[in-house]
């Protein structure tokens, strides 16, 4: 079987930390999902626009060849373990993931272009294929999950004003509002389940050309730098 990626994603996320654990979680992140030759056709995508979410199938690139019979998901406290096939977790034997994502728009110029809203995908992600999502046939409302059955609760971040201050300045070509972003991916407590937080550890993430910063303070997260990256260090 030979598979060809038919895009690649350009991302907020340029390392797998603090990536949203599913998509929609954070609605503000944004990525491009740039078609390649031969897929780079206008006429590819015709239609494509006239549907508010898409499917993507794309592949797990960083973790190639490594899977697990069982694993630790965070929902489970990332200290019981399943089966893989009852999980969503990148350690699969062909490595494929699927989301469902948020289309903002369509380019055609100067290349074939889906702007989109809460894709949980690193940047340089493989995309497999590409599917509208259609609310009548993947909408189940009867649908249920013993293991995941509402979203996690979030979070408080807070943001002190000189640094939200700085994030509002932020600007790039698919409309990011960083202020928003940093509140969905921090809400969603990025650090490993099974790890009991230490308020005086300072963790950090790239976002968005960005080196964000916080910390666990009383039940909350406490943001405390947002410091720019050189060109080439976001990768």
């Amino acid at each position: 079987m030979n598979i060809a990626p038919i895009a690649t994603t350009h991302s907020c996320f340029t390392e797998k930390f603090g990536i949203p654990r599913q998509p929609l979680l954070a609605d503000a992140s944004r990525a491009c999902i740039e078609l390649l030759p031969p897929y780079s056709d206008p006429e590819a995508v015709a239609g494509l626009e006239q549907h508010s979410h898409l499917w993507l199938t794309w592949q797990f690139h960083q973790v190639a060849g490594q899977w697990s019979a069982k694993v630790r998901p965070p929902r489970l406290g990332g200290n019981k373990k399943i089966g893989v096939f009852a999980t969503r977790s990148p350690f699969r034997p062909n490595n494929i993931g699927l989301s469902v994502v948020r289309l903002i728009q369509v380019r055609l110029h100067p290349r074939v272009e889906l702007i989109v809203a809460g894709a949980d995908l690193l940047d340089g992600t493989p995309i497999l294929d590409i599917k509208p999502y259609i609310p009548y046939a993947d909408s189940l409302p009867s649908a249920t999950s013993e293991l995941a059955e509402r979203p996690p609760s979030p979070l408080t971040v807070d943001i002190p004003e000189h640094i939200l201050r700085q994030a509002r300045e932020y600007r790039d070509g698919m409309g990011t509002d960083l202020p928003q972003l940093i509140q969905q991916v921090l809400g969603q407590d990025p650090k490993p389940a099974y790890q009991k937080p230490d308020p005086e550890r300072i963790y950090g993430m790239k976002l968005c050309g960005f080196d964000l910063q916080w910390c666990y303070r009383d039940g909350a997260i406490q943001v405390v730098g947002l410091n720019a990256l050189d060109e080439g260090e976001d990768r």
